[in-house]
């Protein structure tokens, strides 16, 4: 009788065993992980927030000479104006670091992108909210970040999915910089990424440039939204701050506007500044361009509804 109850035990638990190999109990973790949302990470805010973003041609914003042609103080590379909606899609406007405006005490209109070495953020930020009409005081806040910043982040993430329309080939010995990027669906690292967002078709070098960033941007904001990038965000964003980035961001507020831009990452908005044809510059002089005569009044659409 023991003999038989020992075996019916051994057979049970074989059986047992064979279940579990079979259908195997998923780790504890891996279901944390799958369960996190961008809710987790802060509680958003309440009213929609205006945040400039500026790229710059520097590795870090306080180094004082950039890493372009030709050499000197840093210029804004990139310019964003991003519209974090709590109960609507992320709402981003491109502006072009080319764009002439003019600002007081100056003579001839400046680009765009220049102003950041004329008076840092606070200078952008004025000539940017008085060009797109925005209210006073905003944009409510900044984000200043140099290229090593940009590295750092995608690197940080591990890589994310890109898928360049064809083959980008580019080389510059006086910055000792080379783009060779292939075309088509792929994972980018940090120094990958910079080569996309720098590089500039020939034949259309200011649209592409343009292009190529509404590329790396909807694809950092997928790749941030994912649960298993989620976890990674909160000490993410301390490394960056302790990197180099210029922000009047707390903590704090960082995660709130990742856990409000994050949550449709599949439904960012882009705008662009319609502009005029280029006119003929002298050489040496910087090409700045006009906004079209025909653009509309308000360059940059309210706040959008919830999808």
């Amino acid at each position: 009788m023991l003999l038989r109850l020992a075996l019916a035990a051994a057979g049970l638990a074989g059986g047992l065993g064979l279940l579990a190999w079979l259908w195997p109990e998923a780790d504890r973790s891996s279901r944390l992980v799958q369960q996190l949302t961008p809710a987790d990470l802060a509680k958003a805010p309440s009213r929609s927030v205006t945040l400039l973003v500026i790229g710059l041609d520097s590795e870090r914003p306080a180094d004082p000479l950039n890493r372009a042609a030709p050499r000197g103080p840093a210029n804004a590379d990139a310019l964003l104006l991003v519209r974090i909606n709590p109960q609507g899609p992320l709402q981003v406007l491109t502006l072009p670091p080319n764009l002439a405006v003019q600002i007081p005490g100056q003579n001839r209109p400046q680009g765009l992108g220049s102003l950041y070495r004329m008076g840092g953020p606070a200078l952008v930020a004025d000539a940017v909210s008085g060009l797109v009409g925005l209210e006073p005081g905003q944009p409510d806040r900044y984000l200043v970040l140099g290229r090593a910043a940009l590295r750092s982040l995608v690197d940080g993430l591990g890589s994310i999915a890109a898928n360049p329309t064809y083959a980008l080939r580019y080389s510059d010995r006086s910055q000792g910089f080379t783009i060779d990027l292939q075309g088509g669906l792929q994972r980018l690292r940090g120094s990958q990424v910079e080569q996309l967002v720098r590089y500039r078709d020939p034949d259309r070098p200011e649209q592409s440039r343009m292009d190529n960033l509404q590329l790396v941007v909807r694809a950092l904001v997928r790749e941030m939204a994912l649960p298993e990038q989620l976890g990674r965000l909160s000490s993410l964003s301390r490394f960056l701050s302790r990197e180099g980035l210029l922000t009047n961001l707390s903590q704090t507020e960082i995660l709130s506007l990742l856990a409000a831009g994050l949550s449709r990452p599949e439904t960012v908005q882009f705008t662009e500044v319609p502009l005029a044809p280029p006119a003929p510059s002298q050489p040496g002089e910087p090409r700045l361009r006009q906004i079209a005569p025909d653009a509309a009044v308000t360059l940059w659409p309210a706040a959008a509804s919830p999808p």
